[in-house]
This record gives structure tokens, sequence and C-alpha cells, in this order.
């Protein structure tokens, strides 16, 4: 079911037993799991089935570290999150992503792959991914082109890996049918939650206030809350939510926001194919993006070449993807980014601030750019690809000084403090870039397919204008056993609030070289299963009787109500499309 909030009774309470704090693919899959598991639940979405610019705002805050964009153009606050407005890669991420590596400062899960690895195998059905098989020869070998061929690697120290697509799933749109026919799940739209509520010894949360940007204010109680707004966002509300702690919640130790990081991404070089190589649509972003020629069984996969575990150890590295990246003719100019941002349009992509009239104008103004571009794009012709260079994401180092702060004086529409983000990056990131290049340049000659030629090495200089981040907020809240090194737990559960939960990729401690819309997805059916045992209590407590029983039961509480008013059937009528 389906409510907009800017139609619900004035001061009305409304009570529930999980609240779900964010619609974004965390939450929209946390939701769908109580729902199939006949457990009441409420989502409180920001926005409505659409951006609009007023909640958008809400988003917008400082930046005081590298250059870094972080909200207009790269998140959507709208049901479905950030599901909205991504690309649709998907990679596990890889073992060792996991594991505490001594040359990475503050490395390290609770746990390893294993554990996730049945939750990543439930995912292909959620985000509609193809087989559970990220194998490159077995990718070659059922593709079965001549142009989607896999290269020889000599070194010895770098493997070509996969990549799966989803179709993208907007998640706003796949599940919105099946949320709509819920019986358990209500969803509220234009719901801005402006404070967590914890009990007096900050312990408990009790309750969450909720306010619409038409003005109306509501209360919702729980037993259990599940803040999953992204990891620039959730940092920020529990930041904010300082009424009993001065810090704000969970932040006893300093770590709320702490260790922010996104993951950086780099040009360099100049790729000059030898004669008679035939281009490869494998590797090349262009070319393997999305494309049906590059998919078997329908699904569309990439492949990125990565260093190997051995070699990042002994060079004391980071982990890295890098492929290839074919310039086409136009590219960059101001007739082909009008194009693309027609493209984007079309597509229902968030667009803050754009005009169709003077994109239309800047096409017919470089008429030969537009249609250059435009028909490389639709045709990809080699003809018309004016370069060829090396593209890597690196993973970023978890750096306490790296993070997301409240603003001291610059406030929302609801009063509430905006964001300062500090994205910092350190010398390790710019060697791991430099080497990564380097390698992936030698191989290609090594196997007689090109010469290549690199930019200036990063290490120890400014970072240069072309760095850019991938729109991948993660850390904020990191996960660890000890409340001195983390915010939430292995469970996920902020430490020392019993029934206060963090889903999205703020709870990663480490976050490697891949996509992480996969990782949040799977770590969502696991808080999900969680969830589902800890309100299951004779099954939690079954082994255990006395005091052990009675404590666990009295840790599941529902919370005192104050105030709570019925709410009129009337004023939850089900919202089946946007008011």
């Amino acid at each position: 079911m389906f409510i907009d909030t800017r139609t619900v009774e004035q001061n009305t309470v409304i009570e529930t037993t999980v609240c779900i704090i964010g619609a974004g693919v965390a939450g929209i899959t946390l939701a769908l799991e109580m729902s199939r598991a006949g457990i009441d639940a409420c989502v409180l979405e920001s926005g409505g089935f659409g951006p609009d610019d007023a909640t958008r705002d809400l988003y917008r805050g400082e930046n005081i570290g590298l250059p870094y964009t972080f909200a207009d153009g790269s998140r959507s606050r709208y049901f479905g999150g950030s599901s909205n407005c991504w690309g649709g890669w998907c990679r596990p991420l890889d073992p060792w992503d996991f594991e505490k590596r001594d040359w990475i400062a503050h490395s390290g899960w609770p746990f390893g792959l294993d554990e996730l690895a049945p939750y990543y195998a439930r995912t292909h059905e959620l985000l509609k991914l193809g087989p559970q098989n990220f194998d490159p020869a077995y990718w070659e070998r059922e593709i079965g082109r001549q142009d989607v061929r896999r290269l020889p690697l000599a070194t010895g120290d770098m493997r070509d890996t996969v990549a799966q697509f989803s179709p993208p799933v907007r998640f706003g749109k796949a599940y919105r049918e099946e949320l709509s026919r819920s019986t358990r799940v209500r969803v509220f739209l234009h719901a801005n939650v402006l404070n967590i509520d914890a009990d007096a010894q900050g312990t408990a949360i009790s309750r969450v206030k909720i306010g619409t940007i038409s003005g109306r204010r509501l209360t919702m109680t729980a037993r259990i809350f599940v803040l999953a707004t992204g990891g620039i966002e959730n940092a920020r509300l529990l930041l904010a939510s300082n009424n009993v702690q001065a810090a704000g919640l969970g932040n006893a130790n300093d770590l709320v926001g702490r260790y922010f990081m996104d993951h950086p991404r780099m040009m360099s070089g100049k790729v000059r194919f030898r004669p008679g190589i035939a281009r490869n649509k494998l590797y090349d972003i262009k070319y393997h993006y999305q494309n049906a020629a590059v998919s078997a069984h329908g699904t569309k996969i990439s492949s990125q070449f990565a260093p190997k575990q051995e070699w990042m150890e002994r060079e004391k590295l980071l982990n890295s993807r890098v492929w290839l990246y074919s310039k086409w003719y136009g590219e960059g100019s101001a007739g082909s980014e009008a194009l693309i941002r027609l493209k984007e349009a079309l597509m229902g992509k968030d667009q803050p601030g754009r005009s169709l009239k003077r994109d239309i104008e800047t096409m017919i103004a470089h008429p030969l750019h537009t249609v250059g571009f435009g028909l490389t794009r639709l045709l990809q012709w080699p003809a018309l690809i004016t370069d060829v260079t090396l593209q890597a994401i690196v993973e970023a180092v978890p750096n306490p000084d790296s993070r997301v702060t409240l603003s001291a004086d610059r406030r929302d529409h609801f009063g509430m403090p905006r964001v300062r983000v500090e994205w910092r990056l350190g010398e390790q990131v710019q060697r791991t870039f430099d080497k990564t290049f380097q390698l992936l340049a030698q191989e290609l000659q090594m196997a007689n397919v090109a010469d290549v030629t690199l930019d200036e090495s990063l290490e120890g200089r400014t970072w240069p204008a072309k760095l850019e981040g991938t729109w991948h907020h993660m850390g904020t809240t990191r996960m660890h056993d000890s409340p001195r090194e983390g915010v939430v737990d292995r469970d996920c559960k902020v430490h020392g609030i019993s029934n206060l939960y963090i889903g999205g990729s703020s709870v990663f401690p480490t976050v490697g070289a891949n996509f992480p819309t996969i990782t949040i997805a799977a770590l969502a059916l696991r808080l999900a299963g969680h969830l589902k045992r800890q309100l299951d209590l004779p099954e939690l407590v079954g082994i255990t009787r006395g005091d052990a029983a009675n404590s666990a039961a009295m840790s599941l509480q529902a919370p005192p109500q104050v105030d709570t008013l019925p709410i009129a059937a009337s004023t939850l009528t089900p919202l089946m499309k946007e008011q």
C-alpha cells in the first residue's frame, strides 16, 4: 500500500513492527522480505514517484575536500533511490576484499565472502541477473564472437574478470506493484525523517519524527528501525539526532561520518593498436556497456582487467579494475553533451537545471559534433574513434579523516543541518593507479596487441582535475565487532542501541574495486533474515529459559506509546499514482 503522507492527519502517530527509513535498493529489498514473511512494516520515502526540486534540495550541502559532486546528478531522492540512476554493473566483492591486509590500515570485514555467498546468489533474481557464473572463459565460449575474445595475459600478475549487467532494475518501478498489493507493508511517500528519538539512556529508539515539505508533522513508533538512506544521509541523520546524545546517535566513539569512501576513477595514456589487431568489444567500455553483442542467454556482460592478489600483496597495493576506453568523434563537445542530456531525459533520469530549449539550440549550433557523436554511439563505427585510452577504478583506503560532518550554519527546508563532505585520497591510491596502468600497458605490449604511452605518474603530485568519483558513497557507518572501531556490528545493528540497524553501503568497512549495488542487496537480504529471527521470539529464545529469555524478550518489546492516535481509514488512502 502506498500513502501520500501529505494527506495524513496532522500529529498522527503511526505504529508498526519494522520502520524502514529510505526506499532505495536496501530499503525496498527489506520491505519485500518483510512483506513476504508476513511482518508488518512501514517504509518512509522522502520523495514521491518522481523527482522534484524541493525534495532534491534536501541532499545539497558543502564540499570541503577534493573536488567532488555528491548531490545533483549523482543521487535520486525519490521512490527507488539510486537505482533510478544506476548503470546496472554487478559483480561480488573479491574474497580478499573482506580480509584484513596488513598494508591497508583499518581493512577487513568481521566475516568473509563465504558468509555473503548465499545472499549474493539470491540477488540474481532480485537484480534480474544471469547465471551465478563470473568465469571469463564461460562467457567467451557462450558468446562465441570473434570480436568478443579474451586477451592472453603474459606477466602472471594480472587477470581478466567479468561483471554482469542488471537491465538495470529500477526498484521503484520493478517492485511498485508488489508493494502496492502488500497487506503488510505501507510505503509513506513525501515522508522526511527529521529526528530519530532515543530513550533517556540512548540505548533504544522509541520513535521517528516525520515531516512533509507541505508542513505536516507525524510520528512513527516501531519495535525495530532500519536506516537505509545512503552513505551520506545515514551519517547525517545519526549526527543530527542529538537530543539525547550530544554527538549524535551511535557516535560515542566519534566514528559516525568518518571513513567516507568513493571509488576514484582516472584515465591515462594513449593506446595504439598494432597492425591487424581488430578492436575487441570485450574490454572496451564504449562497446561492452549494456551491449547485446556482448551477451549470452539474455545476460549482458563486460570484462575488466584486475591485479592478482599475490601482486597486490607483493607491491602493497589496493584492489583495482582497468579497461580500454575509446573516444568517439565529437566526444566532450557542447553538442555531444547536450545530446547525452537529451537521451537521459528520455530515460527519466534526474537532471536538475536542465533546459530542453537550450540543449536543442546547442545541438543545432554544433551539428557536426552532435551528429557525428550520435551516429558513432548508435552504430559504433570504429572509423570515427579518435583516440583510445585506459580507464581505471581503484579501491579507496578507509581514512578516518575522510568524512561527512554537519554544517554549523547551513540549514535545509526543515531547519536540519546540511552536510559537509570532505573526500580525501592519499598516495597509496595514487601509487595503485600508477602501477595498475603500468601493468596493463605491459600486458598489451607483451601480447602484441598495442603500444601504450602513459601519462605522467600521479604519486607525490596534487590530484589532477580529471580525477572523478563514481558516486559510490560508502563507509560512514562502518561495520566492526568492536564499538571502538565501527558504528555497527556484524549484524548491522548500531553498537549500544538495541533496535536500530543500518542498511546500505555506509556499513562497508572496505570496498574493493567493484560496483556496490549487488553487495548492498546481498547485505539487505542478510539483514532481513536476521530481523526475521529477532522478531520470532519463540525461535530466538527456544533453547534458553529464565532470565536470558526475559532479557531477550524485553529488548524487543514495543516502546511505550505517547499520545497515540488511531489512524482514520480516510487518511490512509492507497496511492497508486502521484498526487
